[in-house]
């Protein structure tokens, strides 16, 4: 629990005013309720002492008052105690979702988006609960035991140290069960993640189910995880079954004492009757008390059991990430160096001793086998990861000694996987460019090649394009992020294979407008196609992670090597498809 309030005591301390109005309006609300059984002993005694029932319409006026009071006071106490709750359950799911953007591509390898979506919700919820009710609760029920105790103690202390006589048994309860419900609910959630992960990965892939006839098979597979699920859940709706009666019976158990030793106490005269409905009044008052406290230990401990599984989130630290103080590029003019680069993933070598310079405003091609390391080298530059030794320089400069801010804002990337979001497709395009003119948005989509798609479309640039893009073809979802990326008008242009899912005749066409705009920047792309990287000024063959050819174009042509028999295999493919 200490370590709980430890994590969320800087949310908390946000709203410290409004939690002091809160808590003081549940400590007035105690104080009333706890006066009112003093206010019956006191006008029983008064009937039973003056025969005279003029006197008790005082204390039926208090009793009327204070209950008005503690109704309002109790209003107020859950409004803003529960509201503040709220309020910290909206800045935990803002922090979570910013440090998710922030963790590097490696976080993402080990956690499955399913378990991550069922922290940020229904964890969230359970720890909003903890802080809500749980909190609220918890701290009646110490404040209306203590009162009471209090009161009743001054009255008649041996009373009431009877009427204590079950809250060992209490705490014993408390502590077996509420073990019991922690483990079993921290089994709970982590099933929910199993189940949220297994119904994001059908939906992403609900063509490949449909297509291999294995809706059969992941239903089975579902329904197994859905059992587990529920016989945990039934597990410790048992458990908690078995809490709330036992509870229930001590407080019973407790009532029967106080009737026997106060029925006792009354009859030979050591208490009077108003004394004892006073006491009867608070045990009345201590019911609830003794069942909340069973409640609130069960949202304390499922809280505290979600709050360790959203904290393996928010403590875990990007591994990329701006050094404190960066270095600035002013003007920034895309001298591009890797020296001595190797990248190495779990004893694989991706990338091994890469030497090479790209001059700043030159454009710069990589091809190679499938599996060479082309993608590898281009995700350093955007920094979305580190070389395992050597550095990538940017004029000079080491990638790692740069704002990380102000290094991507300066690149425009269109990674080999193309993603898209559920928007329209002027949004699309305009991602990373706040205030875009529709007419800039309009003009990247042409210069892309997305022009005569985008008539064919039934609300052109507003056309909502479905979740990943789905109702775009292979071809028009890279040419919307070659739009998106030439809309940054960045420094320097980054395209992984973006070429690969459209035809000769379009991608002709966006090469010329490709050159016009690669004109005065760096640019670096990766093409299966010797068509598409010809023109290039410098081309790099990768091959197992290492650079074994480099140079112009004719330059390699000359030199015979792969780059040599992968253009005439071309070559000779597209002969054969123009005499077919």
């Amino acid at each position: 629990m200490r370590s709980a309030f430890t994590t969320l005591w800087p949310y908390l301390r946000r709203y410290r005013r409004g939690l002091s109005l809160g808590f003081g309006c549940l400590l007035g609300k105690v104080v009333f309720a706890s006066i009112n059984p003093l206010l019956v002993r006191n006008g029983f005694d008064a009937l039973l002492t003056n025969q005279n029932l003029s006197g008790l319409w005082v204390f039926a006026v208090l009793i009327i008052l204070f209950g008005l009071a503690r109704g309002v006071l109790q209003y107020l106490m859950r409004l803003i105690l529960v509201g503040i709750s709220r309020d910290v359950e909206f800045d935990i799911r803002n922090d979570i979702f910013s440090h998710l953007l922030r963790l590097s591509p490696a976080f993402y390898q080990t956690m499955r988006t399913g378990d991550l979506m069922a922290r940020a919700t229904n964890d969230l919820n359970q720890v909003r609960m903890m802080l809500g009710p749980g909190v609220m609760y918890w701290a009646e029920t110490f404040l209306t035991t203590l009162f009471a105790i209090a009161v009743m103690a001054t009255v008649d202390w041996q009373l009431t140290l009877i009427a204590l006589i079950p809250a060992p048994l209490v705490s014993l309860a408390v502590v077996y069960f509420g073990q019991k419900i922690h483990k079993r609910f921290e089994l709970i959630q982590a099933q929910f993640s199993d189940i949220s992960s297994r119904v994001q990965e059908n939906l992403n892939g609900v063509r490949i189910v449909r297509a291999y006839a294995q809706e059969q098979p992941e239903l089975k597979k579902f329904e197994i995880l859905n059992q587990d699920y529920i016989r945990s859940n039934l597990d410790l709706a048992r458990d908690t079954g078995m809490f709330y009666p036992l509870l229930q019976a001590l407080v019973g158990f407790t009532f029967l004492l106080v009737m026997w030793a106060g029925g006792w106490r009354l009859y030979t005269g050591q208490i009077t009757l108003g004394s004892f409905v006073m006491f009867q009044t608070y045990m009345g008052m201590l019911i609830w008390p003794m069942i909340a406290f069973g409640w609130v230990i069960n949202l304390t401990q499922r809280g505290t059991a979600s709050l360790k599984r959203i904290r393996e989130i928010l403590d875990a630290i990007p591994s990329i990430s701006s050094p404190p103080s960066p270095q600035l590029l002013q003007p920034l003019r895309g001298e591009i160096t890797f020296d001595q680069v190797s990248v190495r993933f779990d004893g694989s070598t991706a990338l091994d001793q890469v030497s090479f310079t790209i001059p700043a405003s030159a454009t710069a091609a990589i091809v190679g086998k499938t599996g060479s390391g082309k993608s590898t080298l281009l995700n350093l530059l955007p920094r979305l990861l580190d070389p395992t030794s050597g550095r990538v320089l940017l004029d000079g400069v080491d990638l790692r000694d740069l704002d990380l801010n102000q290094l991507r804002s300066a690149i425009g990337f269109v990674p080999q996987e193309t993603f898209l979001f559920s928007t329209t497709l002027a949004e699309n395009i305009a991602l990373g460019v706040p205030g875009a003119s529709a007419e800039a948005i309009a003009e990247a989509a042409a210069k892309s090649g997305l022009a005569d798609d985008i008539t064919a479309f039934p609300a052109g640039l507003q056309t909502e394009i479905g979740e990943r893009g789905v109702t775009l073809s292979g071809g028009q979802k890279q040419r919307t992020a070659i739009a998106r990326a030439i809309l940054r008008n960045p420094a320097i242009l980054i395209l992984d294979d973006s070429l690969s899912s459209v035809d000769t005749v379009t991608e002709e066409k966006i090469l010329t407008h490709l050159a016009t705009i690669m004109r005065g920047r760096t640019a670096l792309f990766v093409s299966h196609r010797v068509s598409t990287v010809r023109n290039a000024d410098i081309i790099f063959v990768l091959d197992h992670g290492r650079i074994v050819e480099q140079g112009s174009h004719q330059q390699l042509i000359a030199r015979g090597g792969y780059y040599a028999d992968l253009h005439q295999k071309q070559t000779l493919e597209e002969e054969l498809e123009h005499t077919s």
